[in-house]
């Protein structure tokens, strides 16, 4: 690489670490803490890969997810999952027109840039089952007509435990479309009185806020390409194969990861390296990245989830016990 092509690299990369930085100051407003989850919702953001934030309710998950959709200048739809939603609710349906005597597609919400499904898990198989078509392959399919999904096409869901009252289990198929699923804890004591403090300053203002605009989509997608030429050297693709490796041959893993999980994993990894002011990708962001690109894809034998381990333990388990490449 010339040194006129390293100095348009340099300031690509500055120009997408002001985008997250700018997303981050919008939502930052708003949420107190939570900085890892704000930071893998805009890595899936600039991968343009789905994210599936989990948490008990109440810790804002629906706020951030709504607060970074805010933030793109773009078309966005909510979406409330409930037990009596229809797959139609959601793609849409055709509607018999009585001027012309013919049927018309009538879109449903899934037809926005970014969709925020709230509480995925309280609607049943059914209705899950709509969602693979378009997180997949970003088209709808209704009645033999497929209808293509405008880019870019990203969808935020927000879920609860799902040994909550009146959840369902998602389905692994559907789990395995997800990019990451981020796991969000309660805040700190000091980040609770924090927030208590910020909602009593508040008290006469907007009771809904919401997040500055910040990005056009356009600057996304080239934000998307610029991620996309970031250099991975070759014992890197080897190191991401060894990990997802690791998981289909784990005695605690009744299921391992996909090879989507690691295109995935190269993905993430090459956008965080870009947020990290880097044309290149390193064991570390690829470790860094690990658990929530993997935790939602591997399943743990009863054996082990009755002994208490999680996911997370047997991801961290196949990473001490494979070689970090080094050079």
């Amino acid at each position: 690489m010339d040194e006129n092509s390293t100095f348009e690299t340099s300031k690509e990369l500055k120009q997408i670490q002001d985008s997250v930085q700018q997303i981050k100051d919008e939502i930052g407003k708003i949420i107190v803490g939570q900085e890892q989850m704000i930071e893998n919702m805009i890595i899936a953001l600039l991968c343009e890969g789905h994210v599936l934030v989990e948490g008990m309710p109440g810790i804002a998950k629906t706020l951030t997810a709504n607060l970074l959709a805010n933030t793109v200048k773009a078309d966005f739809k909510r979406i409330q999952f409930t037990p009596d939603l229809m797959p139609s609710d959601i793609l849409g349906t055709n509607i018999f027109n009585s001027k012309t005597s013919e049927f018309e597609f009538k879109k449903g919400p899934i037809f926005s840039n970014l969709v925020l499904i709230d509480e995925i898990n309280r609607a049943p198989a059914k209705t899950q089952a709509a969602l693979f078509e378009c997180m997949e392959e970003k088209q709808v399919t209704i009645d033999g007509i497929s209808y293509e999904l405008k880019a870019p096409f990203l969808i935020l869901a927000t879920q609860n435990p799902i040994d909550l009252e009146g959840t369902y289990q998602l389905p692994e198929a559907q789990l395995d479309r997800f990019m990451m699923k981020i796991t969000v804890d309660y805040p700190s004591r000091e980040e609770e009185k924090m927030i208590i403090t910020n909602h009593h300053n508040r008290e006469f203002e907007k009771k809904h806020p919401k997040a500055n605009a910040v990005i056009e989509p356009a600057r996304l997608m080239e934000h998307q390409k610029i991620i996309a030429s970031v250099t991975v050297k070759d014992e890197l693709f080897n190191y991401i194969a060894a990990l997802v490796d690791g998981t289909r041959n784990n005695p605690s893993l009744f299921l391992g990861a996909s090879p989507r999980a690691s295109i995935a994993l190269l993905e993430c990894s090459k956008a965080l390296a870009a947020i990290r002011g880097r044309n290149f990708v390193t064991p570390e962001d690829i470790k860094e990245i690990l658990t929530p690109v993997l935790n939602h894809r591997v399943v743990l034998t009863p054996e082990k989830e009755l002994e208490g381990l999680t996911p997370a333990d047997v991801i961290e388990q196949i990473v001490q016990s494979i070689e970090v490449p080094r050079g």
